[in-house]
């Protein structure tokens, strides 16, 4: 029994999320806040998911002109542009 338990921890530690996974939970975050929102708001709805990613994920949104930015550093405020991210 414990060896099977040890296989079954070995085999979980391998797996992986699918790619865009983390991707798609940050922008499902940003889509259930109201109006605006700052880095931190998004990184405490995404546990698990680093500050560098976040910050790569808001950089994309922008560059595709989804979001807009109001402000700089830590506490800058983020603004969507229209109700949804519209995703696809």
């Amino acid at each position: 029994m414990k060896s099977a338990y040890k296989e079954f921890e070995k085999r979980l530690g391998q797996m992986k999320s699918p790619r865009g996974a983390k991707t798609e939970l940050i922008e499902v975050a940003i889509d259930s806040f109201s109006d605006e929102f700052t880095l931190i708001d998004v990184e405490r709805s995404c546990p698990g998911v680093s500050h560098d990613m976040v910050r790569r994920v808001l950089r994309n949104l922008k560059k595709t002109d989804k979001i807009i930015c109001q402000g700089r550093g830590p506490g800058a405020r983020w603004r969507k542009k229209g109700n949804t991210l519209k995703r696809g």
